[in-house]
């Protein structure tokens, strides 16, 4: 993994540790995705496992867990 791909998802975890809205992190993790979707290049893994561990912390938060 590159350098700029562990600087993004290093500054995405401490977006997730300060801010309590999941919904909020989720739109800043798909953004990330999006950008290098354009970008035409590969979604790192650690990119995908992020996406996928805050879409269950929206669907947690939205029926209260």
């Amino acid at each position: 993994m590159n350098a700029s791909v562990v600087q993004e998802v290093a500054e995405l975890n401490g977006l997730i540790d300060e801010v309590d809205d999941p919904r909020e992190c989720y739109a800043a993790v798909r953004d990330c995705i999006r950008r290098h979707r354009e970008a035409g290049e590969e979604i790192p893994e650690d990119l995908k496992r992020l996406e996928r561990v805050m879409l269950t912390e929206c669907l947690s938060a939205s029926q209260g867990r």
